[in-house]
This record gives structure tokens, C-alpha cells and sequence, in this order.
């Protein structure tokens, strides 16, 4: 592609610069309006600079890949009032072992969560059990903060559905999600493995030194309170809301009614009528109570007896339907990803599972659709308008034949130069924009080569910008949000720093990066 006129060039590289700072440091001083206004502020320049048309800006925003994204947050939703992430955290401590058995742990179930509902939801949801697990245990924070923002980078890389990037190249490329799992699970398996060896390796001292602590219980498993959730991502920590209406009650966490709110709602006592004293000035209904009662109390006890049966009843019944709405919600999700892997529509499929579970939950869905992120939904539909703007200018494509002819698939040397231009794109300019820059470009010189090549392109696109995440602490999302939700824990708060995570991230993400390029190279 031909470079475009000086002047054009100039106004899009600068509106691009503008939608990057605002997306690396939404809180820059001179202009702190965030990402998402940061996205529509590129992609209202890239119009106003008649870099590109109107028309065209429409037409770069991607629906399908917007709808996938919708359909999943909505089902995320439900599978957190379900309760999917408490049974995540009761596999984290049950029957622990230990420090290096818990941080074992902690990446196993990360990468796992990450991998079904996305590395940000992961993250938000696990980061206070974290904190709390670590406390309880007299353990250091830290290894166990860099296990879940690592593991769960690494995780997401297996599935298209595992962060916005893989969304993104599952919906380009064509690649079946049959076919990207396991084009990409060999790698992110040994990839989960040798990071939790080399956290081990790295603080086997500081784990070793534990106080053992069993917090296997219900008041463990508070993870994230609701008004702890704050940020602008897609951060479904809090799904439950109460059920309205005259003599609701609210539901405890397994879903059993309150038993005071119970008995107090279906209180039996009727009034006792003042004309209907006898003679005596003794109430009549009193009185054959009260001769009862002295033949042995029957009627009262026969009441008190039936108002408990009562309420076990109506306890027990509201435990059922909660058990079996449970499990509807889990077989709507379990049928959402076979319906990926049979190769159906990935957009449609979560849509319908999403709205299956809003008909399912028979009641006005506004409290839950208020849970799915509609920022970052904006910011997706600026990115494309600015990154399509940015690839007219011709830049993205010179920079791509300048290094093409050394980052051929076919040898080699090319792939490790081509892992090693993402890895710095995916740090410099954030992974999603990297791969809508060179996702096209890189899979039409491996398709020169032959359709395998295509392929196997699009898959180390999709591992390499992924776990590139963990080189530095603004490397993804992921790990801002597991800093970020562990400095504002109100109990156990902790502090992340840059370097911290730099020790760690930048030698552990050159060696998985590199046993993935072989895995997947493979395969």
C-alpha cells in the first residue's frame, strides 16, 4: 500500500498518537477523560482530519466481534450469580498443603477461569481470595498477585474467548474454535507449568516459612464486595440484587431464605377482636384457648407446629428452584461452548446463550445488563475507527514490508523476529491494537507460503501478543486490575510495584513465549 499524502500521514499518525497515550495513561494530566473517550477521540479526529470518510468509519467497526464480546460479559454475569467463582475459590483452599501448594493452586484456577470468562473477570472476581488466602496463611502477597495476573495471561491465550485480542483473530482469521483450542492448548499447559516452576523457584524461601491455615469456610468466600468494584472494565464481582417487591426477603449465599425475614413475613397471629368478650369481660377466643391449653396445650402446639413446617417447606422450596436455576445456567453456558466447538457462528452463540439465561431468570434483566461494560464496548468501536484510519496512512504497511522479508514463518529465525516485533507492538501500542495492525498483514505472507502457515500465523499472533502481557505491569489489563484491586482491599491491602512485577514478568515471559513458539510451531 502506497503512502498516503504528507499531510494526511501527519494528521492520522498524530490522532493515532492521541488514542494511544489516552489508552496506555488514561489519566494523563493535560487531558485525564480516560480510554473510552480517548477511543472515540481518535476516531472522531481520523473524521475530522478526512483521513478517513464517515462512511468508512462505520464500516470499520466490527459487529461481530462487538457482539461476542456482549454476549460473553452477559453470561459472565450469570455464571457469578450462579456462584461458578465461589466454588472457584473453595477449590483454591480446600485442603491446602501449603505455600507452594496454594500458589500450585492459584495458577491452576486462574488459568482455567481465564480461559471460560476472560482474564479481566478473572482477575477482578479472584483478587481479594487471593489476599485473603495469603493473609490467613501468614505468606507474602506478592508471588501469589503475580500467580494470578501471569497465569491468567497465559490461560486466555486458549481460547477466542479468552480475551478481547483472541476475540478479535478467532473472528478475522475464520479459525474454528475447535481449531484454536487446540492449536493453543499444548503451549498454554506447559506454558501454566513452567511459569508456576519458575514462581516456585523464584520465592521457595518465602513460601516455605507458612502458617497453614484452613479457610475452607463460608465466610472465607466473600471474594469482592460490590462497592470495591469500581472500574471501568467489565467487572462482574457483584451480581446478586435483592428481589423487590412488598415482603421480599433477601437470599443468604446458598440461597436458602433469611429465617427471621421468613418468620416474620408469614406470622400467622390473627388480631384479637375486642367485642368478642363474654360476660366475665374474658375474651371468648381466649378463653377456649386457654381451656385447651390446660387439657394439654394442643391447639397452641398444633399451631407453633404448623407455622414451622410452614416455613421448612417454603425454605426448602425456594433452595430447589435456586439449585435448579443453578444448574440451567450451568447447562446454557456447557451448551454455549459446545456450540463453539461445533463450529457455529461465535457471535450469535454467545448472544443466544445470553439471552437464554435473561429468559431463564424470569424477571427484569436492567440489574444485570447494568453489570456488562458499555465503556469498553465504545472504546472497541474507537479503536476500530482509529486503528483503520491509522492503517490508510500506509505507515503500518511500510513498517510491514521493511520487515517482512525478515520475519518469514517458514524459517526459524523469522519466527523468533516476528514473536519479538509483537512482543515490543504488544508493550509499546497494547495488544488489541497490535493485532488489528499486523493480524491481516502477517497472515497473507503465511498464506503465500501455504494454508498451514496461515494458520500457525494467527496462532502465535494470538500466544505471543497474549502473554506478552506479563512482560511489565502495563503489559494488559490483567495485571493492572490485580494491582489496582489489591491496593484499594480495604483488609488486606498490597501494593504491586513496577519493578516488583518486572523481576519476574520479563525473564518468565521471554522463556514461555519461546516453549509456546516451539509448541505451536508443531503442531
Amino acid at each position: 500500500m502506497a503512502m498516503e499524502p504528507t499531510v494526511k500521514v501527519a494528521l492520522g499518525t498524530a490522532a493515532f498518537a492521541i488514542f494511544w497515550v489516552l489508552a496506555v495513561f488514561p489519566a494523563v494530566p493535560f487531558l485525564p477523560i480516560g480510554r473510552t473517550a480517548g477511543s472515540l477521540l481518535g476516531a472522531m479526529l481520523m473524521v475530522l482530519f478526512n483521513v478517513i470518510t464517515a462512511d468508512e468509519a462505520y464500516a470499520a467497526v466490527d459487529l461481530p466481534i462487538l457482539g461476542l464480546l456482549f454476549g460473553t460479559m452477559v453470561v459472565s454475569v450469570y455464571l457469578e450469580r450462579a456462584d461458578m467463582f465461589r466454588h472457584l475459590g473453595r477449590l483454591l483452599s480446600w485442603r491446602s498443603q501449603g505455600g507452594k501448594d496454594l500458589l500450585v493452586r492459584a495458577c491452576v484456577v486462574s488459568a482455567l477461569a481465564s480461559a471460560l470468562f476472560t482474564n479481566d473477570t478473572c482477575c477482578v472476581v479472584l483478587t481479594e481470595f487471593i489476599l485473603k488466602i495469603a493473609r490467613q496463611n501468614n505468606l507474602p502477597p506478592k508471588p501469589f498477585l503475580l500467580a494470578l495476573a501471569s497465569s491468567a495471561n497465559i490461560g486466555s491465550a486458549a481460547t477466542p474467548i479468552g480475551n478481547p485480542q483472541n476475540l478479535v483473530i478467532a473472528v478475522q482469521s475464520g479459525i474454528s474454535f475447535g481449531d484454536f483450542v487446540f492449536g493453543i492448548l499444548p503451549a498454554t499447559l506447559v506454558g501454566v507449568v513452567v511459569n508456576a516452576g519458575m514462581l516456585l523457584c523464584l520465592y521457595w524461601r518465602e513460601l516455605s516459612d507458612e502458617k497453614c491455615v484452613d479457610v475452607a469456610h463460608d465466610d472465607a468466600l466473600e471474594v469482592v464486595e460490590e462497592d470495591d468494584v469500581t472500574s471501568h472494565r467489565f467487572s462482574p464481582a457483584t451480581m446478586s440484587h435483592p428481589r423487590g417487591g412488598r415482603g421480599a426477603r433477601p437470599l443468604d449465599g446458598s440461597g436458602a431464605l433469611d429465617a427471621a425475614a421468613g418468620c416474620e413475613a408469614h406470622c400467622c397471629c390473627e388480631p384479637v377482636k375486642p367485642d368478642a368478650a363474654d360476660a366475665n369481660g374474658v375474651d371468648a377466643k381466649v378463653g377456649i384457648h386457654q381451656r385447651k391449653g390446660v387439657a394439654g396445650g394442643v391447639v397452641g402446639r398444633k399451631e407453633e407446629e404448623y407455622s414451622s413446617v410452614e416455613e421448612k417447606e417454603e425454605v426448602a422450596m425456594e433452595e430447589w428452584k435456586n439449585k435448579l436455576w443453578k444448574t440451567c445456567v450451568y447447562a446454557i453456558t456447557f451448551g454455549m461452548l459446545a456450540a463453539l466447538l461445533l463450529g457455529l457462528n461465535m457471535s450469535w452463540s454467545a448472544i443466544t446463550a445470553a439471552l437464554a439465561l435473561i429468559v431463564l431468570d424470569f424477571k427484569d434483566a436492567r440489574p444485570c445488563l447494568e453489570k456488562v461494560s458499555y465503556p469498553l464496548l465504545l472504546f472497541f468501536c474507537g479503536m476500530f475507527i482509529t486503528v483503520d484510519g491509522f492503517n490508510k496512512t500506509g505507515i503500518p504497511s511500510a513498517f510491514w514490508e521493511f520487515m517482512e522479508p525478515y520475519a518469514r514463518i517458514d524459517t526459524p529465525t523469522g519466527v523468533v523476529i516476528l514473536a519479538l516485533v509483537i512482543l515490543f507492538l504488544s508493550n509499546v501500542a497494547s495488544n488489541v491494537p497490535t493485532v488489528l495492525l499486523l493480524g491481516a498483514r502477517v497472515a497473507a505472507s503465511a498464506a503465500a507460503i501455504s494454508p498451514g502457515a496461515e494458520t500457525n500465523a494467527w496462532l502465535l499472533l494470538a500466544w505471543v501478543s497474549t502473554v506478552a502481557g506479563n512482560l511489565s505491569l502495563l503489559g494488559s489489563a490483567a495485571n493492572l486490575i490485580v494491582c489496582e484491586q489489591a491496593r484499594r482491599s480495604r483488609q488486606f491491602g498490597y501494593t504491586l510495584s513496577f519493578f516488583s512485577h518486572l523481576q519476574f514478568g520479563f525473564p518468565a515471559t521471554l522463556v514461555v513465549t519461546g516453549i509456546g513458539l516451539l509448541l505451536i510451531k508443531s503442531s
